[in-house]
């Protein structure tokens, strides 16, 4: 997602044509061979005016392109969107042909612009890809986005790059982005999806998507138009099914791109509960939400409802927001703040409004993920984790959906007699009072994936750091029994629980 700003709406331009493929792999070429990768910007910009150019603060990038080079060249034509001397963007890109299929356009003279941004993005892989959108709605668009078209395609945002981040990367056959927008998700998923469909309300971001896959080099998706599972034929299933949807709660729909259109969060509940029959067995559905919190009701329980039969599911609630904070958020991101002050109150009226009727007083922000499985008691796990993480999480995700499996086929006998590892980068952190003979309480903490921390006592402190694979989980209790001069009956029976926790956690892992 993206701002706008509260320009006066005008017609959106035309878009390249998206029928020569060989145009744009000609412009990659040329792209690649100026070195506009990522990479290249960052040794170009330097550190500081990246950063900036990322928060759309284009006087830095401006100020370190004054040479003559064709990289500083390409920055001001595509990220910067100033205009260029043809004569110059010749001696670096295919000129005639991009003019003739409409990537970059006369503006007067002897001049040339760009018609649409054009983004270096790094793959995972270390892959040069390029995000196309619209002209000044890419990160970084010179001065952020000057219409308020309801058609207008964003480029890569933060949600967009933590959805690519936590999606699970397994070899799949099938996969479907929902609501694709400038393309960035379908584009990760065509790396490991033997076929990819894409599909948007708005024809516009579906034509952007395949000018993004096209310029990153990637195999094309299959392209449809149509809202949330509309454009699904027939009994098609999928292994991996993504959408960053348009999930603000807002009254009404103004803006295609953020707006879902229905009433509260039934956009993101319809989305999730739609899922479910879509996703081949063992297949993942993962989803950004927004979510109301409303008087009188638990919002895990709410949550908990929204999830189909037939599926895992783990949840986790990322942010919360007031209805004041998240009213003003949305209407900065609208430029409403920039216009009339009589409308601007009424437009944060009415959102209050909205929220009053529906007795909404916060509203969460977060993760849902999905696993299709043949399990007679889905697990279901709901939860606030507001803490950083590191990204990439995708393993971390497939890893904690494994780790349930392993606990569900295993009852506590059948635990005790299994082995397990302590998790790579696990630390231990003692607390109590200076000089105290015992701390008053150990803490185990994880320095990589969800990064959790978790309260243990010294039971589990001494469990977990002895496993490293070898003994059974029924035998280190035994020792740790007798070192302490505890029944190893009474140990073995009130362990479990805990064991079962760290697991569930992450601490421990499982040797099969």
């Amino acid at each position: 997602m993206g701002g706008v700003s509260n320009a006066s709406q005008s017609p959106l331009p035309p878009l390249p044509s998206s029928d020569r493929p060989d145009v744009a792999a000609r412009l990659r070429d040329a792209l690649l061979a100026a070195s506009f990768t990522a990479d290249g910007l960052l040794e170009l910009l330097g550190a500081p005016a990246y950063a900036a150019l990322a928060r759309s603060e284009t006087v830095p990038a401006l100020r370190a392109t004054r040479g003559d080079t064709p990289l500083e060249m390409l920055v001001r034509l595509f990220l910067l969107q100033q205009p260029v001397p043809q004569a110059r963007v010749a001696e670096v890109l295919p000129v005639d042909v991009c003019l003739e299929t409409g990537w970059l356009a006369r503006t007067g003279g002897n001049d040339i612009s760009a018609t649409v941004d054009v983004r270096p993005y790094g793959g995972p892989g270390g892959e040069d890809w390029y995000i196309v959108s619209d002209l000044g709605c890419a990160v970084g668009g010179a001065g952020g986005i000057g219409r308020r078209d309801e058609g207008v395609v964003l480029g890569v945002g933060g949600a967009s790059t933590t959805l690519a981040g936590i999606t699970v990367r397994t070899p799949v056959s099938a996969a479907l982005d929902l609501g694709t927008g400038s393309g960035i998700q379908a584009l990760h998923a065509a790396q490991h999806a033997t076929r990819v469909v894409a599909t948007d309300l708005n024809p516009r971001a579906l034509h952007i998507t395949g000018l993004t896959l096209a310029l990153s080099g990637s195999p094309a998706a299959d392209l449809r138009e149509g809202s949330l599972f509309g454009p699904v034929r027939g009994e098609e299933t999928y292994d991996l099914i993504v959408s960053n949807p348009p999930f603000v709660i807002s009254p009404g729909a103004r803006l295609t791109y953020r707006d879902g259109g229905m009433g509260g969060d039934d956009l993101c509940r319809t989305l999730v509960q739609e899922a479910g029959e879509r996703l081949n067995q063992g297949g993942f559905a993962q989803f950004l939400a927004n979510w109301q919190h409303v008087e009188g009701e638990d919002w895990q329980d709410r949550l908990r409802s929204w999830v189909p039969r037939g599926c895992d599911a783990w949840i986790v609630q990322r942010e919360v927001q007031d209805i004041n904070q998240y009213a003003e958020l949305w209407l900065r991101d609208a430029g409403d703040h920039q216009g009339d002050a009589a409308e601007y109150q009424a437009r944060y009226d009415a959102w209050l409004d909205e929220f009053e009727a529906r007795k909404v007083k916060a509203v969460g922000f977060g993760w849902i993920t999905l696993r299709r499985t043949d399990a007679a008691v889905p697990s279901l796990t709901v939860e606030e984790w507001p803490h950083p993480v590191e990204q990439p999480l995708g393993d971390t995700i497939k890893a904690h959906f494994d780790r349930l499996d392993h606990l569900r086929d295993h009852d506590d006998a059948a635990l005790l007699e299994g082995h397990f590892r302590l998790a790579a980068e696990i630390v231990q952190e003692q607390v109590g009072l200076p000089g105290a003979e015992d701390p008053e309480h150990v803490v185990l903490r994880q320095n990589r994936g969800m990064r959790r921390a978790t309260r243990v006592d010294t039971v589990g402190a001494g469990f977990a750091g002895v496993c490293d694979g070898t003994m059974s989980a029924g035998r280190i209790l035994d020792a740790i029994a007798q070192l302490i001069g505890e029944d190893p009956v009474l140990l073995r029976d009130r362990t479990p629980a805990q064991i079962r926790l760290l697991v569930e956690q992450g601490f421990l892992e499982p040797v099969r």
